[in-house]
């Protein structure tokens, strides 16, 4: 299990404004991702080193975003401004994990502009969405596809700070946060308050860059 991608809602003015903003801030280029059209919403990725990326989402005028909990998750996250909404770990089977929170994995797909497509399995957005400081979970089908690959760049997550407390994330995971990661750093603020992902600063060429 690892750290491996943190996904930001798009701001007001939409998907590609909100992209370029996040790129030029912390030094990468933003990669078109495409559409997600099981769960009605669309992405933006910033690829990084360390097999990790940011995903910049929107979602989409569309009946699959009203249905499935991660188009939900992102529209309520828009509706109050954008901002980050999560955080995700990569695990090899997603079968324990099933077992333990009691619910199945649903298919993810999406068509990269070349026409190749990417698919997944994810777990865990109805935990987000109830309790915003625990991470959900991927199962790449194919990793030699990751949103990850071919990035040019120096530039890492260095470290998450989450509302909440790291007692009900090491429930979730059945280990605790800093497991996930050698070179993350967690901060949990504010335990008793509106849990949630709050900022994460990358390490970039030009220094550290907390958004």
């Amino acid at each position: 299990m690892r750290v491996d991608h943190v996904s930001y809602a798009a701001e007001h003015d939409g998907l590609r404004a909100t992209a370029e903003r996040l790129a030029k801030r912390i030094g990468v280029d933003p990669v078109d991702g495409g559409v997600h059209p099981r769960f009605g919403t669309r992405n933006v990725i910033l690829p990084l080193a360390h097999d990790r990326y940011v995903e910049v989402v929107e979602v989409l005028d569309h009946p699959a975003s009203d249905k499935a909990p991660f188009g939900q998750a992102v529209r309520a996250r828009s509706a109050n401004g954008g901002g980050w909404l999560g955080w995700v770990v990569a695990v090899d089977d997603l079968s324990p994990y099933e077992a333990r929170i009691g619910r199945q994995a649903v298919d993810g797909n999406r068509y990269r502009p070349d026409g190749t497509e990417i698919k997944w399995r994810q777990l865990g957005v109805k935990g987000l969405i109830s309790d915003p400081q625990l991470p959900f979970f991927v199962q790449w089908a194919d990793p030699s596809l990751h949103p990850s690959v071919g990035a040019h760049t120096e530039v890492t997550i260095d470290s998450l700070q989450i509302a909440g407390d790291p007692e009900r994330v090491r429930d979730w995971l059945n280990l605790p946060a800093d497991e996930t990661s050698s070179v993350i750093d967690f901060t949990f603020v504010a335990p008793h308050g509106t849990p949630g992902l709050l900022a994460v600063t990358f390490d970039t060429p030009g220094g550290k860059v907390t958004v």
